[in-house]
């Protein structure tokens, strides 16, 4: 099938693909669509980004066209992302026809979704758990159910679902056609097409079980330490575009999302505590283009499409070869190009070896890029942007301000020049030349001159890394790096040696914001007759309890 006009599809479902810009079946849409068409079970294997949504929603909607009573049609998808995904697909095709489309999940409320199940719809698109919530309620009926599909049914495995899946398939009607999707395809899935599905067609477009090979694959070796660091510098390179970050726990997706945050970048988290409409929210942001970098956990990303992704980064190795898979798969979709990135710790090579071996596949080796290197691709990045706009853009206006400027001051075009590239460079984030290496902050207080130490009533308990004091010292009070000395963080309370200058403005200055609390700083002073060198020091705070901890 070279066109969607070679299917026997509705010509209003035909308008809707024109109208979505789709030129052409992929493979697993040229495979699918005629059997299911022709009501034949079928078992459809293809990568995700593949173009399988719409290689189900096209019979779907063919087959429930006509308005008539009762549920006809249900999708089972595990995650509540994954099924508003099909859900707006579903909705975008189906212009131009009476069909009453619902999405079911948890973290929504009842009463809407009871409401317009009384009401009739033709459509369900849910996800297990809030199925089996009406099917048990007596609200949902899938008497007249023709078409059932099951939608990344290897997630479904991982997740648990899958004797939830089997009590969803135990209430529909025997006649009722089935088709079940999956990337992979593990014994207990196979179990399962072969207890419930009849006479399936096998429609498999990969050539490897576990393919990769359209996207561009690439390591580091990164010591946990500098992960952070490492990342920071791989998204100021190259590729620009919005990017998608895998860590191992939500504690480190938010502690990622945090750091990067304060640093500057465009960023957000996605992970198991957000609410549902939290989540939607980002979400949004992300496929509008307002968000570059999104950090979040598997379980979290499961769902994710989000076509413009340029690249997938693996801060934290994924804990087996078919998370990785479902993880860099979230790039390179529709076609597209696609960079996956995987930090891998010294300890980790073994691991990744094996990963190596099971997906078929060469991962290359690759280095951070250096301060020098994204100072050069900014570079480039900018004369690329002010040559396009010389080709694309008239500039007369523009032109004529330069000139009048150049006539009635002393500043020439060169200077009028040298200030624009400088703020354009500025609020694009472009980094033109490599930074001079970082001032070394005193290890001591004989480093600092003039040296005294600021209590601050924050500690460990509270949270409190070094970083966080630093950065607020330098972003929020203007303390330059070197004048910022030995930092002592306790269970609650903190001292760090700045210059008796630099710590008379802070203290006589407003409370210092660290990680959104407001702080007060205060001068430490020494214990009576005490050599300060010592460094026993008394806060005017109590202090921690002596004698043996518990």
């Amino acid at each position: 099938m070279t066109s969607f006009e070679d299917f026997s599809l509705d010509p209003r479902l035909l308008a809707a693909c024109a109208a979505q810009g789709f030129e052409a079946p992929t493979p697993i849409q040229a495979e699918a669509i005629p059997p299911l068409l022709e009501g034949h079970d079928i078992i459809g294997r293809a990568r995700t980004g593949s173009g399988k949504t719409a290689a189900f929603a096209l019979p779907l909607l063919e087959a429930v066209k006509e308005r008539a009573s009762g549920v006809r049609a249900l999708v089972l998808a595990p995650t509540r992302e994954l099924a508003l995904q099909v859900y707006r697909v579903l909705v975008e095709m189906s212009d131009g026809l009476p069909v009453r489309i619902l999405p079911v999940y948890g973290g929504t409320p009842f009463p809407p979704q009871l409401k317009a199940l009384r009401a009739g719809v033709d459509v369900v698109v849910g996800t297990p758990g809030r199925v089996l919530d009406h099917i048990g309620r007596g609200t949902l009926n899938l008497g007249s159910l023709r078409l059932f599909v099951l939608d990344e049914a290897d997630e479904m495995l991982r997740m648990g679902f899958i004797e939830d899946v089997e009590r969803i398939l135990d209430a529909t009607p025997a006649g009722r056609q089935i088709a079940l999707f999956s990337a992979t395809m593990p014994d207990p899935i196979r179990r399962i097409a072969e207890a419930w599905l009849n006479e399936p067609v096998n429609v498999e477009v990969e050539s490897g079980e576990l393919s990769t090979s359209h996207i561009t694959q690439k390591w580091i070796c990164v010591p946990r330490r500098r992960k952070l660091a490492a990342l920071e510098m791989v998204l100021q390179g190259e590729p620009r575009g919005p990017s998608l970050v895998f860590a191992r726990t939500r504690v480190g997706c938010a502690e990622l999302a945090d750091a990067l945050a304060k640093d500057g970048f465009p960023v957000d988290a996605l992970h198991g505590n957000l609410s549902q409409a939290a989540r939607e929210r980002v979400l949004a942001r992300l496929r509008a283009g307002r968000l570059e970098i999104l950090i979040a956990t598997d379980v979290a990303a499961r769902g994710i499409d989000v076509p413009h992704l340029v690249r997938v980064i693996n801060v934290d190795m994924p804990g087996d070869p078919e998370s990785y898979v479902h993880r860099i798969g979230r790039t390179a979709r529709a076609g597209r190009a696609g960079l996956a990135i995987t930090f891998v710790e010294p300890r980790e090579r073994g691991r990744l070896r094996i990963l190596c071996k099971r997906i078929g596949q060469k991962i290359e080796e690759d280095r951070l890029p250096s301060p020098a290197d994204i100072a050069v691709q900014h570079s480039e990045r900018l004369s690329r942007v002010l040559t396009r706009t010389i080709e694309d853009t008239d500039c007369a206006v523009e032109r004529g301000w330069v000139q009048r400027e150049i006539e009635q001051g002393e500043r020439s075009a060169e200077d009028l020049a040298t200030a624009a590239i400088h703020h354009l460079a500025k609020i694009r984030g472009l980094q033109l030349a490599a930074p001079p290496p970082p001032e070394p902050r005193g290890s001591d207080r004989r480093a600092i001159e003039d040296p005294v130490d600021l209590f601050l009533p924050m500690g460990r308990h509270h949270g409190l890394r070094p970083a966080d004091l630093v950065g607020a010292l330098t972003r929020e009070a203007g303390v330059a790096s070197r004048e910022i000395g030995r930092i002592t963080i306790g269970v609650r309370k903190a001292f760090v040696v700045v210059p008796r200058t630099v710590a008379s403005r802070l203290v006589e200055g407003d409370m210092l914001n660290i990680s959104g609390t407001d702080v007060a700083l205060r001068l430490a002073r020494p214990r009576g007759g005490q050599d300060q060198g010592k460094r026993r020091w008394r806060s005017g705070a109590p202090g921690p309890k002596r004698g043996r901890h518990r």
